[in-house]
């Protein structure tokens, strides 16, 4: 959990400003609240939208996705990242974080398509 709150702490910008009526490229994850992905979802459909070409919606819709447990989903955004940033040119511009955010999304797409089986055994804990 708390890897998760880092993760989630580190790619969420700073607060909207109230009077802002225009989407930014990095709005996906503003302000997201675990417990409300869903909305989180449709607020970043329309970020996705408002940036199709894009690689950053994406990906954090890709995050989003992985958090609400439709890993298919999560790897067709995660791909479409990598495919969106292969086209961007390659300038210092571009976030090196948010590239190798991507390379890793996708290169775990390889291997991870479904949720587990809800009789998998669960990771062993310390003292177990």
């Amino acid at each position: 959990m708390v890897a998760l709150a880092l993760l989630l702490g580190g790619c969420i910008s700073a607060p909207a400003d109230p009077t802002a009526t225009q989407l930014g490229v990095g709005d996906c994850l503003r302000q997201v609240e675990i417990k409300r992905l869903r909305r989180a979802l449709k607020s970043c459909d329309a970020v996705v939208q408002a940036y199709p070409q894009q690689p950053q919606p994406r990906n954090e819709r890709a995050l989003l996705y992985s958090l609400m447990g439709d890993n298919r989903a999560a790897c067709r955004d995660s791909a479409a990242a990598a495919k969106l940033l292969a086209q961007l040119p390659a300038t210092p511009a571009t976030d090196p974080l948010m590239v190798e955010e991507i390379r890793i999304r996708a290169a775990s797409c390889r291997s991870l398509t479904t949720a587990p089986a809800g009789s998998a055994p669960s990771p062993a804990r310390n003292g177990a």
